[in-house]
Order: structure tokens, then C-alpha cells, then sequence
């Protein structure tokens, strides 16, 4: 079975849609799921009952902390990466190759590695998106081979961006969808 890290940070509708629109879909295309979340994202799923329901889609462990030396990894590597939805923060740092949470140090592991894919939906305020230094964090994403998507009406569209599911780009080519 094909395994998807599939990533979230802390943005509006993480507590309401991720399992429904994004990890539940994501199970039943065949995926299996190595779910990790930003130490917020966590809390709020928590908070709203969301935790125990995305465990059970998966027979890996849903995590949002790093393992302790000497334990075993709690996740295969998988062959694709979705982090969505990706707030403004955690793009910019994850342009800039800042790890400060499991979520960000799984990604930023596997950035620029030819042979994973990585996915980011994000989705940020039209103010933070005219943020001079927004265009430059997609361009240094794209640059390393990440399919960018901007989350819409429908989260399930992020999944669009997974390896099989459309076109593939070519090296250098930039994925844009907004």
C-alpha cells in the first residue's frame, strides 16, 4: 500500500474538515495514511473530538511530536507528501528551511529529494498573500519540485495534486493551481 504523509497546520476548518475532506478521501483512494500535525493543529483537532476519529483511519500513529532518541520511527517513509491545509506561517517557514515542529522537520527532511512528492495547499488571507515576500516563498517551493495549490471551496481538490492524479510536472516547472 502506497503511504501519503499527510500533513496539517493550524488554519480555519483544520478542527472540521481535514478528516472529512482530506484524510477520509485520501484513505479511500488506497492511501496509507502517515498523518502529522503542527502542535496547534494538534490541539484544536483535540479539542474538537477530531484526534481518536483520524486514528482510526489509520494503523500508524498520529503525530505531532518528535520521537524520542532511541525509539523506533513511528512512520514509514512514504512516497508522497500532502500538507494541507498549509497556513501562511508554516509555508514561509518551510521556504526557508525552518524546522521547529515534527510537521515542518518531516518535510523539510524530504524537501528537494526527487524521489518523494510533495504537495502544499495552502491557505492564507488575501492580506498575507500580498505580502512581498509570499510570491518568493512559492517560487523557492515550486524551485525544489513542489506541486503549490490554493485551498478553495473544495479541500478534496488538494488531493488533485498527489502523484496519479494529474499532470506531472516537468523538472523546473512550477505547479500552480488557484
Amino acid at each position: 500500500m502506497r503511504v501519503l504523509g499527510l500533513v496539517a497546520s493550524s488554519c480555519g476548518g483544520v478542527e472540521s474538515r481535514f478528516r472529512t475532506e482530506l484524510a477520509e478521501p485520501a484513505a479511500r483512494l488506497g492511501w496509507r495514511l502517515a498523518i502529522t500535525l503542527t502542535p496547534t493543529a494538534a490541539r484544536w483537532l483535540d479539542d474538537a473530538g477530531e484526534l481518536p476519529k483520524l486514528q482510526a483511519l489509520t494503523d500508524l500513529e498520529v503525530r505531532s511530536e518528535p520521537r524520542l532518541p532511541g525509539r523506533p520511527r513511528p512512520h514509514p517513509d512514504p512516497e508522497a507528501f500532502l500538507f494541507a491545509p498549509a497556513s501562511a506561517n508554516s509555508v514561509a517557514k518551510l521556504a526557508l528551511g525552518i524546522a521547529d515542529n515534527q510537521a515542518l522537520t518531516v518535510l523539510g527532511d524530504v524537501l528537494g529529494d526527487p524521489a518523494v512528492s510533495i504537495a502544499v495547499a495552502y491557505q492564507v488571507r488575501p492580506a498575507r498573500a500580498g505580502h512581498p515576500a509570499w510570491p518568493r516563498h512559492l517560487e523557492a517551493l515550486a524551485s525544489a519540485g513542489v506541486r503549490l495549490h490554493a485551498l478553495g471551496q473544495a479541500w478534496r481538490d488538494a488531493l488533485l495534486t498527489l502523484p496519479g492524479a494529474g499532470p506531472e510536472p516537468g523538472p523546473g516547472t512550477a505547479f500552480y493551481t488557484a
